[in-house]
């Protein structure tokens, strides 16, 4: 048996995603995936696709890094799903950006650009701030500030929401930055890289089949992070820290009153074989509701993870083109024995 890995230094901190051009690949290369998924394993998007997708790829390293371990000691696990994570990721988020297009109209463009250069710049600043204290990951927001143009521009403010998200608890009361700037941020990015793409491509596929596309590659996307946080707890169960490699995408959601395609309950973990902790299927047991407080330790407030969920109709959200479908065959499905 291999020798456990050290555990991880410091707290995986949410990355930006990647720019449309090569998110449209990936949804490229799986889109006859998508097209082929069974309606059954269909579930409903009630967390916000582009705070999950920064999330995923930014404990992507820490989850390849253990790959081998996963291919050694796990067998029966398919480790294709840890391999195609990052390809999922990518096309959840370019189809994410294909729905919003299909809701909105190209005209937004100007005044969503007009809000989010200052917003950029006033969350970037406070990033900073806290960065200097060691409250937020310095190496991230030094990726963000090194953007430049619009899709920099949209991408940045995807990836501050998800970074002052994720860390709210600890940096709450220690910035200027409100969580309704944060949440705000996290709406408008998408808004903006859709309305780009309609102004370079023209018009994509119409609402229901971005909805439709959009719900299937989320699917994906979840059962595989679900399938890799499987393997992760049975892997580092001795060492405790498995929620820190692999977190669940449902933790630290923001307060929010849910859309008309947010309205399913998230799931809970659940014991796995041998103890160890596993995500449920999603759409298992349900949560407190989204915008529910907090409970807080005796003594001691707890702030609520600021929200930064897109909007189900985002006003002003314009079309990105759809790629032409090609590419990899669909990885058949498997768990880790245990």
């Amino acid at each position: 048996m291999a020798k456990p890995s050290a555990p991880i230094k410091k707290k995986p901190a949410p990355q930006k995603p990647a720019a449309p051009p090569q998110a449209a690949e990936a949804f490229d290369t799986i889109l006859p995936e998508i097209e082929a998924l069974s309606p059954d394993r269909l579930i409903t998007i009630n967390l916000d696709i582009p705070r999950a997708v920064s999330q995923v790829l930014g404990v992507l390293p820490g989850l390849l890094a253990l790959r081998p371990a996963v291919a050694e000691q796990l067998q029966k696990h398919q480790v294709a799903l840890l391999d195609r994570l990052e390809i999922y990721a990518l096309a959840a988020w370019y189809a994410h950006l294909l729905w919003l297009s299909s809701e909105g109209a190209e005209s937004a463009l100007k005044p969503l650009l007009a809000e989010a250069v200052p917003l950029r710049e006033n969350l970037l600043g406070d990033a900073e701030a806290l960065a200097r204290r060691g409250l937020l990951d310095a190496e991230r927001v030094a990726e963000i500030r090194a953007g430049q143009g619009h899709i920099d521009t949209a991408n940045d403010l995807v990836a501050l929401s998800a970074l002052f998200s994720a860390s709210w608890p600890e940096i709450a009361g220690r910035t200027a930055a409100t969580e309704a700037e944060v949440k705000r941020a996290g709406e408008i990015g998408p808004q903006i890289l859709a309305a780009l793409g309609v102004r370079e491509h023209g018009k994509g596929p119409g609402p229901t089949e971005a909805a439709d596309r959009r719900a299937r590659a989320f699917a994906l996307l979840v059962h595989a992070y679900d399938q890799t946080r499987r393997a992760v707890a049975y892997l580092r169960w001795d060492e405790g820290d498995a929620d820190a490699i692999a977190p669940s995408l449902y933790k630290g959601r923001g307060g929010r009153a849910a859309s008309s395609s947010d309205t399913a309950a998230a799931p809970e973990d659940t014991a796995a074989p041998d103890g160890a902790a596993t995500p449920a299927a999603p759409g298992a047991a349900t949560p407190a509701a989204p915008g529910a407080a907090t409970p807080a330790a005796p003594g001691a407030a707890t702030p609520a993870a600021p929200g930064a969920a897109t909007p189900a109709n985002a006003a002003g959200a314009a079309p990105v083109t759809a790629p032409n479908g090609a590419g990899a065959q669909a990885a058949p499905e498997g768990a880790p024995a245990g």
